[in-house]
């Protein structure tokens, strides 16, 4: 494989997997990965669904870090690990998210957006009494009101993950139309000195592409835009670097000749 660290993974410590983490550790190394990092989530005031937790997207980060740190000398000089986190983003819980940040040495945070203004676009409430192209917006808009607003975070996660649940998907999505709003959160991302990820898991769901899909990535690399990472987003062993040579040649297209991984919040070029 051309890229061979998956920057976004999950274990039995998300609530949406079962997967041990020595599993997901034990298949990347049959995959020949160099660098797994792991990316919990942590999502504070998160809407669960019917028969969820309360805190069905809150880590238990002490646990976390102590398997994590088990994992990391047992598996030393075979595969390196590192230690991320999935932080979600709403503009009420900007302090408990910079609180939460500092409290732990991370070498990686992902922001992701799974909620937009307290409606989460997996639910039919999120796209009922609007066009699909008006929820689009909003959520477009809602990451743009957080980013100017919270900057504790290193890349923007799956940045058109509202496209994955609407009505017709990505089947009617045309870039031209968005590109305003996306354009925004593009431009302020490279200012801050910020990046997006190819997450390859659009595979997956049937989107024909990696979100955010490949306009939006072509116009972050167009804007100057440098900083990438590449995650399949795998919640069991058998997603880990999932379409990672489809995600290469695409990324290649769009004129990237590097991916980046993050050390201690820092990020590392490494070629495709």
């Amino acid at each position: 494989m051309s890229i061979t660290a998956d920057c976004h993974l999950h274990t039995s410590f998300s609530g949406d997997s079962q997967a041990p983490m020595e599993d997901m550790i034990s298949r990347g190394m049959e995959l020949g990965l160099t660098e797994m990092t792991f990316t919990e989530h942590m999502d504070f005031d998160y809407i669960p669904l019917p028969g969820e937790a309360p805190d069905y997207f809150e880590v238990d980060t002490d646990g976390y870090h102590k398997k994590f740190l088990e994992m990391k000398e047992r598996f030393e000089g075979k595969i390196k690990l590192n230690f991320g986190i999935e932080l979600g983003m709403q503009t009420h819980v900007n302090e408990r998210n910079t609180e939460y940040s500092k409290s732990f040495p991370f070498d990686f945070i992902i922001a992701s957006s799974h909620l937009c203004r307290r409606l989460d676009p997996y639910n039919a409430d999120f796209w009922e009494g609007r066009l699909e192209k008006d929820g689009w917006h909003d959520y477009f808009s809602y990451i743009y009101e957080i980013i100017t607003a919270y900057d504790d975070f290193d890349i923007y996660g799956h940045l058109d993950y509202v496209l994955r649940y609407g009505p017709t998907k990505n089947t009617d999505f045309v870039f031209d139309e968005f590109r305003d709003d996306i354009d925004k959160i593009l431009k302020a991302l490279i200012s801050m000195g910020k990046g997006i990820e190819a997450n390859t898991s659009g595979y997956r769901y049937g989107m024909g592409g990696p979100h955010p899909c490949k306009e939006i990535l072509s116009r972050y690399r167009e804007l100057g835009g440098e900083i990438l990472t590449v995650g399949s987003d795998a919640h069991k062993p058998e997603h880990i670097a999932q379409h990672f040579e489809d995600a290469a040649a695409l990324l290649k297209d769009c004129g990237f000749e590097y991916y980046c991984v993050f050390h201690e919040r820092k990020p590392e070029f490494m070629k495709i």
